[in-house]
């Protein structure tokens, strides 16, 4: 049997029993694509290892790549599709976790500006991109929840989104600040305008011919816009500023005001959570980068409860 059927078997037979199974066939797919059109017997250890280990380091995704190769090759095996499973029984420890990178409020605004800068054949010259970048931001929107936005979406009276099929599989309503509402309300008028009949299918960010961008489309802007507004990490990280990072910027600011404001934050991060559509804390938490500004404000928060706590006799 080759690999591609044995894989379509499988993830057709998850997906009938009512799993949504959408991240592990994507896992799946690539996998296919990694080794290669062959038969599911002479696949071994060095292409499952090749496709598993990738360009770079060991991450948390390794394990995950792991554990969606292990559920097929449990398929294939009670089948006897394979007489052995290939993947290594050796787990190796994932490395240094991930650090995003946090924006400042000075370099969001040049990031902002840095549409006007720039010349008009390139293309970061689209209003659709230039909507983006807020909406990741104000909104605290995943990029992929931002690029599938729809008309039917938007409701204009309230000022919410609807958030439809998100990572998790659920739907959530996101409020827009009034600001970012007029800004939104203004780009659609002005690009929706000439084709007033669209449907509320239409997609929110487009390009000059109606069609959604591509997440290769936008990341590839946007890298562009942080070398003209010099906007780089030199700490050595893999990465360089992403468009997620905008999302991990808006809720370090968020909590960061709330600081400020003297809220309770304890009791507040619950909202945040269902804000960015987070199943719970600890997914959260992964977001709350700890920036010396957000340090200094937790150090002085402590600082003043503990003045206040009173102290066993």
């Amino acid at each position: 049997m080759r690999l591609a059927t044995a894989l379509r078997g499988y993830i057709e037979f998850k997906q009938a029993l009512g799993y949504r199974f959408h991240s592990d066939a994507v896992i799946l797919r690539a996998f296919g694509r990694s080794v290669g059109s062959r038969p599911l017997h002479r696949i071994g250890p060095k292409q499952v290892r090749a496709y598993l280990d990738g360009k770079g380091p060991v991450t948390t995704f390794w394990h995950r790549k792991w554990v969606s190769l292990h559920g097929f090759y449990d398929f294939a095996l009670a089948r006897d599709w394979v007489d052995h499973c290939p993947l290594p029984t050796v787990l190796p420890q994932p490395g240094t976790r991930f650090v995003p990178y946090i924006f400042t409020r000075q370099q969001l605004q040049r990031l902002f500006q840095g549409f006007e800068s720039t010349t008009p054949h390139l293309a970061l010259d689209n209003p659709g991109l230039r909507m983006l970048l807020p909406l990741l931001y104000g909104a605290g929107l995943r990029l992929s929840e931002a690029l599938r936005l729809r008309l039917a979406d938007v409701d204009w009276k309230s000022g919410v989104l609807t958030i439809c099929d998100t990572k998790f599989f659920k739907t959530r309503q996101v409020p827009l600040a009034p600001a970012l509402r007029d800004q939104l309300d203004h780009y659609v008028r002005d690009q929706h305008q000439p084709s007033a009949g669209a449907s509320g299918c239409a997609p929110v960010l487009a390009n000059r011919f109606g069609h959604p961008f591509t997440r290769q489309q936008a990341e590839r802007a946007f890298r562009r816009l942080c070398r003209e507004a010099r906007i780089h990490r030199a700490d050595g990280a893999r990465y360089q500023p992403r468009l997620h990072d905008l999302r991990h910027s808006f809720a370090v600011h968020r909590l960061i005001q709330w600081y400020r404001q003297g809220a309770d934050v304890q009791r507040l991060l619950p909202d945040l959570s269902t804000f960015l559509g987070h199943r719970n804390l600890s997914a959260t938490q992964h977001y709350l980068t700890m920036t010396p500004e957000l340090l200094s404000l937790a150090s002085e928060r402590f600082e003043a409860y503990a003045t206040l706590t009173p102290r066993p006799a």
